[in-house]
């Protein structure tokens, strides 16, 4: 782990209209500088129905960098409005992150897991109970 920085993780969508926004929000919400991004299309679909492993398996892997190596403190799952990757409603999309949040929690790692849902402004972030 680097000397005087401090990390979040976030599994997150690769649409880039939702990077920024995601980056602020776990910043201010763990005191961190830096922020993690393990991307693909839709992961809160593919962490949800764990169909394929080899990517689970790889989002496992690249969080553990950042949980072990990097020290996150905590690791977000994201959805976001319009997701490309995920194209269903707010509610389906909700319903795979709480499902992706188990999954997340599997892999072991002694850090929170939070679920957060990015608007269609691209800047708005709710934190899921």
């Amino acid at each position: 782990m680097q000397q005087n920085s401090s990390f979040a993780c976030a599994i997150n969508c690769m649409d880039g209209r939702i990077q920024e926004a995601v980056r602020k929000f776990m910043t201010q919400k763990f005191g961190v500088e830096y922020v993690d991004m393990v991307t693909e299309p839709g992961p809160s679909k593919i962490l949800a129905e764990h169909t394929n492993t080899a990517i689970v398996e790889n989002i496992e892997k690249r969080v553990a960098i950042s949980v072990e190596h990097h020290g996150a403190k905590a690791v977000a799952i994201v959805a976001h409005f319009g997701c490309a990757g995920n194209p269903v409603t707010k509610e389906e999309q909700i319903e795979h992150l709480r499902q992706a949040k188990k999954t997340v929690e599997e892999f072991g790692f002694a850090v929170p897991v939070v679920l957060l849902w990015v608007e269609g402004d691209w800047d708005t972030v709710q934190e899921l109970d």
